[in-house]
Formats: structure tokens, sequence, C-alpha cells
């Protein structure tokens, strides 16, 4: 995916304020936070190893969100960073405390969410005996964080701070883990130390983000669009990273150009554009599907070939010359073989491409994507007494006129925000796409209302998705986040019992779920709840939801045997679609 974020962190020497001879180390962290990386919202969890950051944070100007475990600390500043662009932080103790954010750091790393976790960690003279709570948490986040760092002096701590955020932050975002020894946090700097990140690594972000040849391959790719006759674009999550959805839209009116999107790129581009034909892959729109199929030059915008996307790659885009803008030159032809590739920012590459693309108005092309939209549009068959989960989505969609941030778990549900909701612009869906988070939904969105006061934040959950991390549901009775949490509660995990359905015989080999009150489960933690159980209530329980103040739970009844279609098999192109009820 690609690319630069706008939120840079500067890196020039040591400056007055603040200074470090004097200080313990982990007011250094602190200072380091509220004053040079201006951090307004941390998440995380105290412990024995982490106390002395946590004595700093008694009278902190950020707003601290303790949560109730240190996976939902994790996805909360996932959620956060998504939202604002700016790197979400987390702060918790050692061994369990570290090791309980592995999974959010591999989500972020997978999706290219700059989040920093600051892990607690024995003193130094103990590491390696196995003492209590002791984790080698580099050792067990280095596959899937994009750098981490075990801190051994005080004087490091400054310039390793200034470190992760810049490498957080430039060329492809990522994950990052600092490793603060309790010795290291309580001990007093003896000198003045510079600040400044190490040569190599500020090298290594230039080189990363710098590319001599950038303007004579975006010329290239122009020239590649202006010869095709059915050029697509598609849209990866790096658009929205960039800053680039108003570059990538004007390219698209210029040269007429249809334009899908993936699951993370959803928003980069206006769905109700005509230009739009919303998002492609496994469970994406048909005709999106069989545009890429059809088309003669495939427009890669800070998108990675995700096999989710491409299904068999033997057969995936086979009439089109390939065009690939990434900042990060590892993911060109690392899938699919590239004709034109543009390495660089997505915004800067999509700005040197677009005074070249010629206007075109492509009529036979826009005519046939036009009957493939006719003939096989989202729908659902109404004919079951319990609410289709894609008319909740609908509705809203209806009621909040579009305009939501929306979070989902990992499952149905995540598949039908996508293909129902219609969305229009960046850092409006908040979702784990590479590493297929279940339970991402609920503490995402209170990282997201966080970030984004004042905007209504609904999670689209699943039952199954929702139970794996509602232990938050304290932390957001006790902040008053104003989360609302609709819950398609199928009695189910759902995607395994549609692949149970159509591919194992029915058998619901232990996808069966008994699932608690959920109405009562809020009401128990001062959280307004509803269960809507009939299909002519859903538009008032929605309207009671987003009427509502604070947060809310609303469990909506749906049909168990509603699939999500259309489907690309395992194995198969996407023009061999399953379509179910779309055909």
């Amino acid at each position: 995916m690609s690319t630069q974020t706008a939120t840079t962190p500067s890196h020039h020497a040591t400056s007055d304020k603040p200074r470090f001879k004097g200080k313990c180390g982990a007011q250094i962290l602190h200072e380091l936070l509220i004053e040079k990386h201006k951090v307004e919202v941390m998440f995380g969890y105290a412990g024995g190893a982490i106390l002395p950051v946590f004595d700093q944070l008694y009278k902190t100007p950020a707003k601290f969100i303790l949560n109730r475990h240190e996976q939902g600390s994790g996805h909360c500043a996932d959620g956060y960073a998504r939202v604002t662009g700016k790197p979400g932080v987390c702060i918790v103790t050692s061994g369990p405390g570290a090791t309980n954010t592995v999974t959010p750091l591999a989500t972020a790393q997978m999706d290219s969410v700059p989040i920093i976790v600051f892990s607690g960690q024995v003193a130094t003279r103990a590491i390696g005996n196995d003492a209590f709570q002791e984790a080698d948490i580099t050792g067990i986040t280095r596959p899937c964080t994009k750098w981490n760092y075990l801190i051994k002096d005080v004087r490091e701590l400054p310039r390793i701070v200034n470190e992760a955020f810049l490498i957080a932050t430039t060329g492809r975002p990522g994950s990052v883990l600092v490793d603060l020894p309790k010795d290291v946090t309580s001990a007093i700097c003896p000198e003045e130390v510079d600040d400044t990140p190490r040569r190599h690594i500020v090298e290594t972000r230039s080189q990363s983000m710098s590319n001599p040849d950038h303007g004579k391959q975006a010329i290239a790719a122009a020239e590649a669009i202006n010869r095709a006759e059915k050029p697509l674009l598609y849209v990866g999550g790096g658009v929205i990273i960039a800053g680039a959805s108003d570059a990538l839209r004007k390219i698209a009116a210029k040269g007429q150009i249809p334009c899908t999107t993936t699951l993370l790129g959803l928003g980069a581009f206006d769905e109700l554009d005509p230009l739009s034909v919303h998002m492609l892959g496994m469970h994406g729109s048909a005709y999106a599907n069989y545009a890429v199929q059809e088309c003669d030059c495939l427009i890669a915008v800070g998108a990675r070939f995700d096999d989710r996307v491409t299904g068999n790659l033997a057969t995936f885009a086979p009439k089109a010359k390939i065009v690939h803008i990434d900042i990060d030159p590892s993911s060109i032809s690392k899938n699919v073989d590239v004709d034109y590739p543009v390495v660089g920012d997505a915004k800067l590459s999509l700005e040197l491409i677009a005074p070249h693309i010629e206007h075109r108005p492509r009529k036979e092309w826009h005519d046939q994507i036009a009957a493939w939209k006719a003939r096989y549009p989202f729908k659902y068959l109404d004919d079951a007494e319990r609410a289709k989960p894609q008319y909740i989505i609908e509705e809203l969609n209806r009621q909040t006129k579009g305009d939501a941030i929306i979070t989902t778990g990992v499952g149905q549900h995540q598949m039908w925000a996508a293909q129902f909701y219609r969305w229009r612009t960046p850092r409006q869906m908040i979702t784990s796409g590479g590493l297929g988070t279940m339970g991402y939904g609920v503490p995402s969105a209170m990282g997201a209302a966080l970030g984004a006061p004042g905007k209504t934040v609904i999670d689209i959950d699943g039952d199954a998705s929702f139970q794996m991390t509602m232990f938050e549901l304290p932390t957001i009775a006790e902040y008053d986040i104003p989360v609302k949490i609709a819950i398609l509660n199928n009695d189910f995990q759902g995607m395994v019992k549609q692949w149970q359905d159509l591919f194992y015989g029915k058998r619901y080999s232990n996808t069966r779920m008994k699932n608690p009150n959920f109405q009562m489960l809020a009401e128990a933690h001062g959280i307004k709840g509803l269960t809507c159980h009939e299909k002519k209530d859903v538009p008032k329980f929605v309207d009671q939801m987003l009427s509502h103040s604070g947060p809310v739970i609303v469990d909506f009844r749906v049909d168990p045997n509603e699939h999500v279609y259309p489907m690309v098999p395992a194995g198969k192109g996407l023009h061999e679609m399953e379509l179910g009820s779309l055909a």
C-alpha cells in the first residue's frame, strides 16, 4: 500500500524545550509526547514495569483512556490514527501487557496504520533471566511491526522516541514498538543528549520517498492511460493515507476513467459519482470484477494486489497493461507483473500524471459498465420474517445521509457494510483489511470517536465479532464515549457458516453461538440498550440509536441464513463469481 502521511514529525536537533539533563526517563518520554509530538489522546493499561511512566501521566494534559485490556488499547489507537491521520499512541506494561498488543500491532502493520506502542520491561539487569512478567517483546513483534527497539540507556531515550514517530509516519506508515525497561524510565539523565534521529534512519526515510525517475515514470503512465480504450482506476488505502483523494477524482473526471476501490480504499472516491464502480474483489460488485477482467489498462494507486482482490492471479486482468503507483518499491511487481511502475507518494504521483491526461468520452466503455450495473446490482431477497442485515445497513445509510464514520468487525457484516453503505469521503470506513481482525469494531470505534469529536461514529458489528472485545463496554461507559453499536445478530459465526453452507455440507462445526442478552449487557454497564426483533421496527430503532446523545447498543435480530454475494470462491478468477441472489 502507499504512501506518505501528511503528519510527519520534525527531526531537527535538540531545541531549548524539552531539556533532558536531570530528568528521569519517564519525564523525558512524557515531555516528548506532549511538547514535541503534540499527542492529545493516549490509550493503555498500567502495571509494575511501566509505573514510572504512569506516575508522569498523573497530571498529563493529554486525555488518557484506561482500557480494560491492552488489545483494546491498541485497536483504539489504530482507530484514532485512521480517522485523524496522526499516530496513535498506546502505553502498556511488560509481559502479558505487551504481548496483548501483538494483534493490534499486526493489524496496523498490515493496513499501513501508524501506531506506536510503548511497553514496559523488566530492569535491564533482569532481562534474559525469566523475571516476573518478562517477555522478549521486541523478538515477538519483529515480524509484525515496521520497527521496534529495546532501550537500554536513558540517554538513548529522546532519540529513539523521535525515531519511532519518524518511522511510524513516513514512507509506507506502520506500527512501531519501543520497549522501556523500568530502570531506564526511572533513571536520571546525567547530561544533555542529542534527540536528533540517527543519520542512517533519516537517510533511509528520505531514500524511500525519493525517486529520480519519478517524473519520467509518471509521463509513461499517463501515455499508457491515454492509449487505453477501457482504462480502470483500482484504488487502495494508500490514496487515503496520502491525502490524494482530490487528485484522484480530478484525474478520473478529466480522463473519464471509471474507478473501483478496495475495502480500505472506500471513501477515496465518491460512490455517488457515475464513474464509481464501487468495491472489487472476493465480495466486491460483479460489475467491478467484470470491469477488471475486461479493461485494457488497470491503474493501481496505493494498492497491493491482495489475494482477496485478485482471485486467481493467472486469470487476473488478462487484457490489461498494469500501471502501479506506490511509495513502497517492494510492492511493485510483488504479486502481479507491472508494465508501468510509478514509485512515489500517491498524491505527488497523481499530480505529476494529471497534466498529461487527455479528456476522452469513452462512451462505449461507460455503456458496458452501465449495463453490468443494471444487470448485477447489489440486492437481496426480502423474504424472511427477520430483517435482512443489508436492509439495516441501507437504513443506517439513509438516516445518516452517508455522513457517519463507520467501523466494523470482520465477517459478513463487514462485507455488507462495504456493499450497502455509500462511501463518499476519506477516513470514513474504519476496518481491518489485511489481517481480518475480529473484535476490531468496538475499540476502533472508541478511538475514532475520540479522534473525530462531534461526528457520528457507528460500529456495524456481528454478534461473534462484538463478543471478542465487548470487555471495553466499561471503558465506553466510564468516559461516555458516544459510539453507536449496531449488532447484526444471527447467532452464528456468519461468514464461517456461509462457507459451511456452500462447501461443507451444512455441517456447522462450532459456529453456532449461544449469545447473551446484549440489551441487558449494555444496561449492566450503564449504556443504553435496545433490541429490534421485527424488520418493520428497524427505522424506529435506528432513529433511537442515532438520536441518543451517549453510547448505545442495538441488538438487531437478523435472518441467520443470509449469504454475502457476489463471492469469488477460493482458486477462482474474478469472472467466476458465485452470484447467488444477484443472478
